[in-house]
């Protein structure tokens, strides 16, 4: 038994692609960074050649009505960060500066895949400074209409508890539990796709929205029928969907969660309104540096106590 030490990437990284929304070209850069830095975005290519230097944390979100948005749109945001904050997230990645010269982050596959096979390509190496986690205490949950969105105190790491509704046929009811490690992030989750009515596709693309979507970024649905010639990655991709949108969302806490999520028909404000209830009561988190057995790889950790516990306050 050991500290886990903080990790960041071995070298910086590239990717390329569109944005789901503008459907303007991006390039993303994906660098190393310091100790207790977190994640941070750099956006680059504003008016004037100016930049902004925008945190991962939940402080900074700023909309979730169709993807989660941080910053100020004015001053210069990003959105469409979730399935990014994903990625790092579920591999173990504590420290990364991510260089974007649009607003918005490359839809991609509309899954996590590539930001992973990017990740795996460059490596992982590990700091000199101890992990800190995020210790949920007592639960804390939020509702609206028949959906919740729930943080709770649980032994061990962090799992996720995930059921959908949706009243069309080829979606319909489904429930996913899973404990998070990077192997399972990997198998369960990473290659989820979003997807999307049909009909709430077209409307947005006559509100200049989802101007990016298509087949070979969502799964689009009408009604009864899958429209993708390929089908589903999997029997259980759009529970595992949302699955994925909350490793992303969850990650704006600044620091692994210790504890277990769940949810039913979950969605980026619930993600977000769960996390600004968590801080909003000092008595339900704190932090905690704890020790954890670390076999090959990075961030798999198994059950554990805690041996220094930090007064319960982010910034």
């Amino acid at each position: 038994m050991k500290f886990p030490k903080q990790t960041t990437l071995r070298k910086r990284c590239v990717l390329t692609g569109n944005g789901v929304h503008s459907n303007a070209p991006v390039t993303l850069i994906l660098h190393p960074a310091a100790p207790d830095s977190g994640i941070v975005f750099l956006r680059t290519n504003l008016p004037d050649g100016a930049t902004r230097r925008i945190e991962a944390k939940w402080s900074r979100v700023s909309a979730t009505d169709l993807c989660t948005v941080l910053g100020d749109v004015s001053l210069g945001s990003v959105s469409t960060v979730e399935h990014l904050l994903a990625a790092l997230a579920g591999l173990g990645v504590d420290n990364a500066l991510i260089e974007v010269d649009g607003p918005e982050v490359p839809i991609m596959d509309g899954s996590s895949a590539s930001f992973v096979a990017a990740i795996d390509k460059v490596g992982l190496r590990s700091l000199s400074a101890p992990r800190r986690f995020l210790k949920i205490l007592k639960t804390v949950r939020i509702e609206h209409g028949r959906s919740f969105s729930e943080l709770r105190p649980a032994d061990g790491g962090f799992s996720l508890d995930v059921e959908i509704d949706y009243p069309v046929e080829a979606i319909g009811r489904h429930r996913k539990v899973v404990d998070l490690t990077p192997t399972s992030f990997r198998r369960e989750i990473s290659r989820a796709r979003t997807f999307g009515l049909l009909r709430d596709v077209e409307r947005l693309w006559k509100l200049g929205f989802a101007l990016g979507s298509s087949l070979e970024n969502s799964v689009a649905v009408d009604d009864d029928r899958i429209l993708n010639p390929e089908g589903l990655r999997s029997s259980d991709e759009f529970v595992s969907h949302k699955m994925l949108d909350a490793v992303g969302d969850l990650a704006l806490a600044g620091a692994p969660i210790l504890g277990r999520y769940s949810a039913f028909c979950p969605g980026h404000k619930m993600n977000f309104l769960v996390l600004q209830a968590l801080f909003a009561d000092r008595t339900a988190y704190s932090f905690v540096e704890a020790p954890a057995p670390v076999a090959s790889g990075f961030a798999d950790f198994g059950a554990f106590s805690p041996v220094a516990a930090f007064a319960a306050e982010i910034n």
